[in-house]
């Protein structure tokens, strides 16, 4: 099986911390050059420190906020001119604060379908002209089993997940003649700050010890206990090789079993 990504060269977004991070580790493994994108400088620098160079690749990193969909085109766009065809790009970006679908003021629903949606649309228009040239391409995005079960208090990431699902998806087909796949990763419940801050919210509002809720949820989960961030990177790391070559359009569960549909 060929999982060796010598000589590719792969954007991960929001790269810092949790999945981003331990994707951008194990596809630096894999021997891919690696190009960190996120907002905190000194964390872009930090995770760089930390990027594995078997093939002595020269990792490096762009410094944006996704808040700006017209300046990272611009940085991404920059960086491309300069050094040529990026091979995997890994959309993935911290998720919406938790609440009601209805409770949800109309600001908030745009600034997530901004962060989400339009960024992954202005990163995948940059890369596919490479890509095509290149007849090899991986877009990967780490979303949500919510596009598959939406998850009760998060609204506004249940629909916004939704819509990069079906983008995804369309993408996919149009893609596909180039040797160019498009898939999404769909984590469940996993070991990041954003679940922590899930459980103490939870915790909060029902007045109970943030074990319990750690308790209950886990409960709910057939392995009975939360993913580590680096299964999360495995799944999108071997959708971004190219044993997986014949693999597009899909919804990868890692869950532990927890979806219950098919």
């Amino acid at each position: 099986m060929n999982l060796n990504l010598e000589n590719k060269t792969a954007f991960v977004c929001g790269s810092t911390q949790g999945i981003g991070k331990a994707t951008a580790i194990e596809l630096s493994a894999l021997g891919a050059q690696v190009i960190l994108i996120a907002r905190h400088e000194e964390k872009l620098k930090q995770t760089l420190s930390e990027l594995i160079t078997p093939k002595g690749q020269k990792h490096g990193y762009i410094c944006v906020d996704f808040s700006h969909p017209q300046m990272l085109k611009e940085k991404v766009e920059a960086w491309i001119k300069e050094n040529g065809t990026v091979h995997i790009l890994i959309n993935n970006t911290g998720g919406p604060p938790s609440g009601k679908a209805i409770d949800a003021s109309l600001d908030e629903f745009v600034q997530a379908f901004t962060n989400h949606l339009l960024c992954n649309q202005v990163l995948a228009q940059a890369v596919t002209p490479g890509m095509k040239e290149a007849g090899y391409g991986r877009i990967i995005n780490i979303i949500s089993t919510s596009v598959k079960q939406p998850i009760p208090g998060l609204g506004v990431s249940n629909t916004v997940r939704g819509a990069v699902a079906n983008w995804s998806k369309t993408l996919s087909a149009e893609l596909a003649p180039f040797g160019i796949t498009v898939n999404n990763v769909l984590p469940g419940a996993t070991e990041t700050s954003r679940l922590q801050t899930i459980i103490e919210k939870r915790a909060e509002k029902n007045g109970v010890n943030k074990e319990a809720v750690k308790t209950e949820m886990q409960h709910e989960i057939p392995a009975k206990r939360f993913a580590a961030a680096e299964e999360i990177a495995a799944a999108a790391a071997f959708l971004a090789t190219p044993a997986a070559g014949y693999i597009t359009g899909i919804n990868l569960p890692v869950d532990g079993g927890r979806t219950a549909c098919l």
